[in-house]
């Protein structure tokens, strides 16, 4: 099973993702996933000020913003079925939920520049002017909680939070959703309560109800409500 496939897993099998979005006041939050400019109803005026405020802030550095970028698509990278993590606009979440929940600024600089020192111990330079498979050696070393050495753990911790902000964001984002398969509503077709059922209960659909609210086929059979 490769990362994404690790991570559906995940949002689709557990409660992560809505514990983390609910972790998040829902009347603070932007669309995640898909950027914070998009409009959201029912807001009060005081709410949309904070938006406003939130969104005219900038935390991360140019730099910081680049390693977040490559980090995430690392994390989700685009295969044949959806975009990667950055196309749907993960780093922008990241960025508001940090200045959003400010308890989150200290752990992601601090991960940030730890992972910027460790890469210019192994290559002599910051993480994103390393090769491609330099970042992927690097990031081996702390994915893995259980398999990461003593001296790795805040990197461990940083690299966790980081995928946790990265899945929540691209599940819950449009890109994600489709990736999933989620369908939302839609219309269906129902067959009525089942014959055994009504005979075991003695009920029946009578004429009329037949008449108006179902289609029935030659034979008698229950279709579809109309």
């Amino acid at each position: 099973m490769d990362r994404r496939e690790t991570l559906r897993a995940l949002a689709v099998g557990s409660l992560s993702v809505s514990a983390f979005l609910t972790g998040c006041d829902p009347k603070k939050s932007k669309e995640v996933g898909e950027g914070v400019k998009a409009p959201v109803y029912g807001r009060t005026d005081v709410e949309k000020k904070r938006d406003a405020a939130l969104e005219s802030e900038k935390f991360f550095t140019p730099a910081e913003m680049k390693t977040i970028t490559v980090l995430a698509d690392i994390i989700i990278p685009a295969d044949e079925h959806s975009g990667s993590a950055s196309e749907a606009n993960v780093p922008e979440f990241i960025e508001f939920i940090v200045k959003d929940m400010p308890k989150y600024k200290t752990p992601m600089r601090g991960g940030l520049r730890w992972l910027d020192i460790h890469s210019t111990r192994l290559y002599n330079n910051g993480f994103t002017d390393c090769s491609s498979q330099q970042q992927l050696a690097l990031i081996d070393q702390i994915a893995y909680p259980e398999k990461a050495t003593p001296e790795m753990s805040q990197g461990v911790a940083f690299f966790s939070l980081m995928r946790d902000f990265t899945a929540n964001a691209f599940f819950t984002s449009k890109i994600g959703i489709k990736d999933l398969g989620y369908m939302g509503n839609t219309p269906n077709e129902w067959d009525g309560v089942p014959a055994d059922v009504l005979k075991q209960y003695g009920l029946a659909y009578d004429e009329k109800m037949l008449a108006e609210c179902l289609k029935v086929e030659d034979r008698g059979k229950l279709m579809t409500w109309d």
